[in-house]
């Protein structure tokens, strides 16, 4: 597959295209730009545009590796339906996961690669941000990464629904007998638990670093959607906050999950607490779709009006909640975010102005 050169990689178009292209110069993000995003993996980013989809990562040794390869589409992703509003909700976040398994093996690849190692003795000395393409077979197994994913999820459902249903239950002993009442401290309980679960999470070193790459991830998109040329020295002046982070949307499936469940009746076993909870988590989990659909059409809503006060006060929860999921990012990792989200950047603009332009794909890119 071809690369693009340090001028393409740099520059997606030279500047008078760029002066002439909206997409460089608007300061409020068009519908193309709501289609871009990304996502923070182990010392890499993620980045992916309406057609394509780039990882960068940072090597042991210090090398930039970057993958871009096309988006292909599924039989599901081939489904008009499941695009309409309130349904493409469910189907981006299974989008994102598909790509973020993808993006996750390429990263552990990397950095368990012999090739990537620091050789016994030998310091990393100054980082290269020159991208390369990969050079080595794949090691981690889809199964690994796949059960890695599963076990996560079946983690979350109990952390974050079946079990503050269950301590909710629990203040009946203290009197507590109003279903609402009920209802109202699971989710307050759901709340403080993500909260809590982010929070601890951040202590670890290897989660921070994660955290900074996040950051670098917003940093970049942020750049693209100022409608600022992609170098280091505007990146970095940007906010490490995002209205359509992922983040963000937890928050607001938290606030959507808060007044849906609050008002619904649940079933209640008088005999046992336990099977009274599972109960309530069996109630709640075929609605999580439908929470996902909507809290989705809300941060997409977000991303259009960012010009908006009331939009952003409306915002406000899940952006202050970004300050615990993103870290400020040193510059060696806006350099690999900068690399990945000009790969995509490229290919699609390869991809529109034909195949004589030499759309096939960008495998790697300079920065």
């Amino acid at each position: 597959m071809p690369q693009l050169s340090p001028e393409q990689a740099s520059n997606p178009r030279n500047s008078s295209e760029r002066s002439e292209d909206p997409r460089y110069n608007s300061s409020v993000p068009n519908s193309e730009y709501l289609q871009i995003g990304g996502q923070a993996i182990i010392e890499g980013v993620m980045m992916r545009s309406p057609k394509h989809f780039s990882v960068g990562v940072r090597a042991p040794n210090g090398e930039l590796v970057l993958q871009c390869e096309p988006l292909e589409k599924t039989w599901i992703g081939r489904q008009r339906w499941l695009k309409l509003p309130f349904l493409r909700g469910t189907w981006a976040l299974l989008d994102a996961l598909t790509l973020g398994y993808k993006a996750l093996r390429f990263a552990g690849n990397i950095q368990l690669a012999p090739e990537y190692q620091l050789n016994e003795g030998e310091s990393k000395g100054e980082l290269d941000n020159t991208p390369i393409p990969p050079k080595h077979n794949e090691t981690i197994g889809a199964i690994q990464v796949g059960m890695a994913l599963v076990v996560g999820l079946l983690m979350g459902l109990f952390l974050f629904n079946y079990l503050p249903n269950f301590l909710a239950i629990q203040a009946k002993s203290a009197g507590v007998e109003n279903p609402i009442q009920i209802n109202f401290i699971t989710e307050v309980l759901k709340v403080i638990f993500f909260l809590g679960y982010i929070y601890l999470i951040s202590l670890m070193p290897d989660i921070k670093r994660l955290f900074q790459y996040h950051g670098a991830e917003h940093k970049a998109i942020n750049t693209l959607e100022a409608g600022q040329e992609l170098t280091l020295e505007n990146c970095r002046k940007q906010t490490r906050l995002h209205p359509r982070c992922g983040t963000s949307f937890a928050i607001v499936v938290l606030i959507v999950s808060m007044i849906l469940f609050t008002f619904m009746p649940k079933p209640e076993i008088e005999s046992s607490r336990i099977l009274t909870s599972i109960a309530r988590f069996l109630v709640e989990l075929p609605l999580l779709p439908l929470i996902a659909g909507i809290s989705f059409e809300v941060i997409r809503f977000a991303g259009k009006m960012r010009s908006s006060k009331l939009i952003n006060l409306l915002l406000w929860p899940g952006l202050m909640s970004q300050y615990l999921t993103t870290r400020v990012p040193d510059d060696s990792m806006i350099e690999v975010a900068l690399a990945a989200l000009r790969a995509v950047v490229e290919a699609d603009a390869q991809a529109e102005s034909g195949p004589d332009s030499g759309s096939g794909l960008a495998a790697a890119a300079a920065g």
